[in-house]
């Protein structure tokens, strides 16, 4: 699957150079330590988590919520999870250049 998918193939490869970031309380320490470069969310998380996740990279770090549902994307991690960090630049700009190819169904507030 992600193979037919550009997001999930990039998702993918950061997730085995080991700079993927998994789960609200993991990300949100990604982003106080500094070490997170882009943050995502999918694009069913709840309302609440998305408010929470905007809240702290508030002033560090924009948001993106990505058009690809949890279930979709446990194509890469195998479980679903809502929050991601990527932590290396490179791998961030490969992931945001897919988003930008990608429609989005919400826009983040």
């Amino acid at each position: 699957m992600a193979d037919q998918n550009p997001m999930l193939g990039a998702l993918g490869l950061c997730r085995k150079a080991g700079k993927l970031v998994m789960g609200f309380d993991a990300v949100a320490e990604s982003v106080m330590k500094g070490k997170a470069v882009l943050v995502l969310t999918a694009q069913d998380v709840s309302p609440r988590t998305a408010r929470k996740t905007r809240e702290f990279c508030e002033g560090i770090l924009d948001v993106q919520s990505m058009p690809l549902t949890q279930e979709q994307l446990c194509a890469v991690t195998h479980k679903p999870v809502g929050v991601y960090a990527v932590t290396d630049e490179n791998l961030a700009r490969l992931c945001e250049k897919h988003l930008s190819g990608l429609p989005h169904t919400e826009k983040e507030e």
